[in-house]
């Protein structure tokens, strides 16, 4: 069964600090990789981003997705179902990031994705390298300016 296989991760500099995400899109023998950089924001935001990133630069939805990542954050707040309640519950509470997640909710839609938890800084290339383009995005720029968080 031919998929698309997407690893993400994000980086923070201080939480919050400059920031970045890094993003590998693979499918067959094609490979994209995808990088950003916030001149303060957190590493939850990022690793968000990373995944949002990725799904909105994919041109097809007529493959499953599968996201490989080390957020926790990210996988069990989609696998758990905890984002199914904020989003109906409209973030009661003050459940963070709800412009990202409201925001993954919408264009996830289409697709069937399939979250899979990597551990990290481990022995997994992709992930590594996700992590290069991360922290180098955070440490280098040019860094985009996250107007929700920094108006919070």
């Amino acid at each position: 069964m031919d998929k698309i296989i997407i690893y993400t991760d994000g980086s923070s500099r201080g939480n919050p600090g400059p920031g970045g995400y890094g993003a590998i899109l693979m499918w067959g023998d094609k490979v994209k990789e995808l990088a950003g950089a916030f001149r303060k924001t957190t590493n939850n935001r990022m690793e968000l981003l990373g995944v949002i990133t990725a799904i909105n630069a994919l041109k097809t939805t007529s493959l499953p997705v599968h996201i490989y990542t080390d957020s926790k954050y990210v996988v069990e707040s989609v696998e758990k179902k905890w984002l199914d309640n904020w989003l109906r519950t409209d973030f009661k509470g003050g459940k963070k990031n709800k412009d990202l997640w409201t925001l993954y909710a919408k264009i996830a839609k289409p697709y069937k994705i399939h979250f899979h938890w990597v551990k990290g800084h481990a022995d997994n290339p992709y992930n590594n390298r996700c992590d290069e383009l991360a922290t180098q995005a955070a440490d280098e720029g040019p860094w985009e300016i996250d107007d929700f968080f920094e108006n919070l």
